[in-house]
């Protein structure tokens, strides 16, 4: 598929999905430093066990500096409804520490008016901090135009066409984000990965009454198939 077609398949999946799940409208996540570590507890974990450590971190210590000095048990203690959080903990730690050790203060805003590739530059040179962490703070925070790649996102935009054969997740950020105009990466962000859930699941995808048949390379190879059978 040639990138016109793509950015054209982009542009009917967005309108699509909007018109099946609505169109999510952007708003600002929270500072940036609160949205690295919330982003950094949602790693490999659902939404509400993400919430529910979020909430009891935020509770149990008044502030970043607070849980950058604690003992580290009790920082995971706090977050082990996410899972993983002996893991998780540390990471966080360390994620404040870098912040302080390179900007002097805990605070992420300075992100806002740098470069873009400056700013995911600066996010993932923190151990632990990969692209797809990066992008969400990024967009969900300040509202800069990066598309975040989760594995709904990834796997759904295989499945359509939107990426060709084999994209990695790394790769896949900076591909989707050049079919469509920034003004649709959030809500097209969020209408993929609910898409991913509800109907083109990792296993058994709904594929008899998904709303994108028309716009699906795998849904016409598995009609292809049926049909020979």
């Amino acid at each position: 598929m040639s990138d016109d077609a793509r950015r054209a398949q982009y542009a009917a999946v967005f309108d699509l999905l909007a018109e099946v799940y609505g169109r999510p409208v952007w708003r600002s996540h929270g500072p940036p430093l609160d949205e690295l570590i919330y982003t950094i507890l949602s790693q490999a974990t659902a939404d509400v066990n993400t919430a529910r450590a979020y909430a009891e971190l935020t509770a149990r210590f008044p502030d970043w500096p607070s849980v950058m000095n604690a003992p580290p048990q009790a920082v995971s203690a706090a977050i082990r409804s996410a899972g993983l959080s002996n893991i998780k903990g540390p990471r966080i730690q360390n994620a404040l520490r870098h912040v302080l050790h390179e900007r002097g203060e805990l605070s992420l805003d300075f992100l806002a008016d740098l470069p873009l590739d400056e700013a995911q530059a600066w996010l993932t040179a923190i151990e632990g901090v990969g692209p797809k962490t990066a992008a969400i703070v990024l967009l969900f925070s300040l509202g800069r135009p990066t598309f975040p790649v989760d594995t709904h996102v990834h796997r759904v935009s295989l499945r359509l066409g939107l990426l060709p054969p084999r994209t990695n997740a790394v790769k896949a950020h900076t591909l989707l984000a050049a079919l469509g105009p920034p003004e649709t990466y959030y809500a097209m962000h969020i209408n993929l990965i609910r898409h991913g859930r509800e109907l083109c699941r990792a296993r058994a995808p709904l594929c008899h009454i998904c709303p994108l048949q028309d716009h699906c390379d795998y849904y016409r190879s598995t009609a292809v198939r049926a049909a020979d059978a």
